[in-house]
């Protein structure tokens, strides 16, 4: 059976944590599609603890397992604490959020600028560690920018220091998404010690999660980006990395994810945030639809994207995903 810290998971295939996208419906639904972990949004560390609403919705974990609160942040009683509360509202893991290239996360000295100093880093992992009985993890990048390609100390640091598993994205924070992930560089973190470790960046399908591991001799994948709009795929690859049996999903399947997210959000979060939150879904679904065979639709489009009218907006993502495109005579 696959665990991690003796935590039983479904694959080797993981979803990412993405800032403004892997909401809680959409890693109810991941999961569902036997996605191996799934990640919530960073959660910054002092907005949580102080009681703010939309951190507590980052962190919302009702209906997955194992749930995972991904926390950010610089200040180690915070972060400590954040932990704490993390657990305390069922957490079944803790996961420190040391790659986020954003500016106005390193700007705090949060996210990837953690990576400029080691002591400090190590620091949040003691104290996330010293706060709760569950497994404490890390994310984060190759490094700040090539002359400082320090993944494989930090990794070694923060284990030593009690993280279960270290996430490695194969780019570094000046990179942020450009460029190709480097693989083969996450074997050198690879090559710092014997704990779980997950591969990053660039996974669109089973080819490439193969090589990655292969490549980066890591053990799980992550999946990011290429999961949007298909919330299924990261259960996918992890059936095609083992060769087992993957979950059948149709058309009217994957219109039917696209309501349960759509409509989800809406709940979540109320009408008038909920329409604009899920817009980059609804495009994202829209777009594998069109891949999927259907037909374009410019003005069904249109109204997914500007619509405040929910039931319009269902009417048009359920005529996008029910028109087949016609064969050339």
């Amino acid at each position: 059976m696959l665990q991690i810290a003796g935590i039983p998971i479904q694959s080797r295939a993981f979803l990412a944590p993405m800032s403004g996208v892997t909401d809680i419906v959409m890693r109810r639904i991941a999961g569902r599609f036997r996605a191996g972990v799934v990640v919530s949004e960073m959660v910054a560390s002092d907005e949580f603890v102080r009681g703010s609403e939309e951190a507590r919705i980052r962190a919302e974990g009702e209906g997955v397992s194992p749930h995972v609160v991904q926390l950010a942040g610089c200040d180690p009683h915070w972060l400590g604490e954040a932990a704490r509360l993390a657990e305390a509202n069922g957490a079944a893991i803790v996961d420190i959020n040391m790659g986020c290239p954003a500016k106005k996360v390193t700007g705090g000295w949060a996210g990837s600028a953690l990576m400029r100093d080691l002591d400090h880093a190590v620091g949040l992992v003691e104290a996330a560690v010293a706060a709760v009985t569950i497994p404490v993890t890390v994310k984060m990048r190759l490094g700040w920018d090539d002359a400082t390609r320090n993944a494989p100390e930090l990794a070694r640091r923060a284990v030593a220091a009690g993280a279960r598993l270290i996430t490695v994205h194969g780019r570094t924070r000046q990179q942020f998404y450009k460029g190709t992930a480097d693989w083969r560089a996450i074997a050198q973190v690879r090559a710092a010690g014997d704990f779980p470790l997950v591969a990053n960046g660039d996974i669109h399908d089973v080819a490439d999660a193969r090589a990655c591991l292969a490549q980066s001799g890591a053990d799980f994948v992550m999946i990011g980006r290429a999961a949007l709009g298909r919330p299924w795929l990261v259960g996918a690859i992890g059936a095609g990395i083992e060769e087992a049996p993957q979950m059948p999903v149709t058309l009217a399947d994957k219109l039917a994810m696209a309501r349960e997210h759509y409509e989800g959000l809406l709940a979540l979060m109320g009408v008038a945030h909920g329409v604009r939150h899920a817009r980059k879904h609804l495009a994202a679904y829209a777009d594998d639809a069109l891949a999927d065979g259907c037909e374009a639709d410019p003005e069904r489009r249109r109204i997914l994207l500007t619509s405040e009218n929910p039931r319009q907006v269902v009417e048009a993502l359920t005529g996008l995903f029910s028109t087949q495109r016609r064969e050339a005579a």
